[in-house]
């Protein structure tokens, strides 16, 4: 196995590391988003992002269409841009007795990063999609959790799971609730996008307010935005290394 491309950033100076961004939740047009891969990419690239997953939609049957393109794309944008870019899908609305099964194909067809959709309080998400998410070896991120129990919380930091803090409207309106029992259970978290178009892309000054917003003191944005991001890249199995210098 080749050494990790991501053990510059343990390198960073703190002036350097207060610059890193890291999104691991957007959308292109390959789904219910409006930009290409490569659109989202450059904007991204030029917000001052460290490394962007892209992760569209998938459901069952179509992971093969939308991974298909994504993998080539993310491969040849983090080279043209010198910028880490990820392929990765987001299971959306998956039957919660499906979820490990499809998020075992889409690693196996090439999904670096997998994500469940989770039980956000604006939207019908199936009971159990959160409980089926975090058991599954095969899924990474828990995004938007919604008003997610402690017992959940809990099973995420045994697991290793990271949840979602959301930068999207409504997801993000139990940002405060997830935060407060993350701290509590010492879970990971990490702070997203889901991004769909150009405004919705982070920069690090809306990252930072944030990570606030949700009750976070300065010393848990800062391991939520810098150092939680470097844990989940050094486990991805990615080809490297992406970056010539620090």
């Amino acid at each position: 196995m080749s050494a990790s491309p991501f053990v510059v950033f343990s390198l960073l100076s703190n002036d350097m590391e207060a610059t890193l961004l890291f999104d691991f939740q957007t959308q292109t047009f390959l789904s219910d988003g409006v930009l290409s891969p490569a659109e989202l990419a450059r904007r991204a690239k030029v917000n001052g992002y460290t490394a962007l997953a892209i992760t569209d939609h998938v459901g069952l049957t179509d992971q093969d269409r939308v991974l298909e393109t994504l993998v080539r794309e993310c491969a040849a944008l983090t080279q043209t841009l010198n910028m880490l870019v990820i392929p990765g899908v987001e299971l959306t609305h998956v039957a919660k007795d499906s979820i490990d099964a499809a998020a075992r194909r889409a690693k196996k067809m090439g999904a670096a990063l997998v994500l469940v959709h989770g039980e956000t309080i604006v939207e019908p998400v199936e009971k159990g999609t959160n409980l089926a998410a975090l058991m599954s070896d095969y899924v990474d991120i828990l995004a938007h959790p919604g008003l997610i129990s402690q017992q959940l919380v809990k099973l995420a930091a045994q697991r290793g799971k990271f949840l979602e803090l959301s930068a999207r409207r409504g997801h993000s309106l139990t940002n405060g609730h997830i935060a407060n029992l993350a701290r509590e259970s010492k879970a990971l978290l990490l702070l997203n996008s889901d991004a769909h178009g150009p405004e919705d892309l982070l920069t690090p000054s809306l990252a930072k307010a944030i990570a606030h917003g949700a009750g976070l003191t300065v010393a848990e944005a800062r391991q939520v935005l810098k150092h939680n991001p470097q844990t989940l890249l050094a486990r991805l199995n990615l080809p490297g290394p992406h970056h010539k210098s620090a």
